[in-house]
């Protein structure tokens, strides 16, 4: 039955990702093809109940297909699926925090970075609370903070958050090699570097990371 299928979808690593990445190379899809997959997600769960968590993914993968070429509507979708999960998973915050962090990623792809930092600093403080710093929900909720605050050019809040709070923390419990430690890092160096109020320890700082 559909239950069965399901549960054995999410053991092979399937599911609802099979729409987002290629199981034979390991890389996600983009361009028309993610599009496409995108509205095919939709389409697949749509007569599903408004509360069924597939549908809820569905409406979220075709959200996220739709930013890079037509972030507008993008943000139409993430934001009615934002208002799904309010109403029907507030329970899990979880759930909810991530329906934010995707509405505030596409604010930032429209340009609207005052709006996604609100989102976004809302969004790193629950993190914070529920899973502590070293978390990597937390780091991540981070990194998409410092997008934010670099692109509203509020450089020393960016330097003081990834160099005192995220990249001790990611080095620590993700490992200098992880994809999020070593992003934060190049952003501190880019941050430290282009500052126009650097001082001669911000570029030495700069040169050791």
């Amino acid at each position: 039955d559909v239950a069965v299928k399901e549960y054995e979808e999410q053991r092979t690593g399937e599911g609802c990702e099979k729409w987002n990445t290629c199981f034979d190379c390991g890389q996600g899809f983009h361009g028309v093809v993610k599009i496409a997959l995108g509205w095919a997600a939709w389409k697949t769960y749509l007569g599903r109940p408004e509360a069924d968590d597939r549908r809820l993914d569905g409406l979220t993968t075709l959200g996220n297909s739709l930013r890079d070429s037509r972030p507008e509507e993008a943000l139409l979708v993430l934001e009615a699926n934002l208002v799904l999960n309010r109403r029907y998973w507030s329970h899990n915050e979880d759930v909810v925090l991530i329906a934010q962090s995707n509405v505030a990623c596409c604010l930032g792809d429209l340009g609207r970075h005052e709006e996604a930092l609100v989102l976004e600093r809302g969004i790193f403080d629950r993190r914070v609370a529920t899973l502590g710093l070293s978390h990597e929900h937390t780091i991540l909720s981070g990194s998409n903070l410092l997008v934010s605050l670099r692109c509203l050019n509020l450089r020393e809040d960016a330097i003081s958050l990834s160099r005192d709070q995220l990249l001790p923390v990611a080095r620590q419990s993700l490992g200098p090699d992880h994809n999020l430690t070593l992003g934060l890092g190049e952003n501190l160096v880019a941050a430290l570097a282009n500052n126009p109020d650097h001082t001669r320890d911000d570029l030495l700082e700069a040169e050791t990371i």
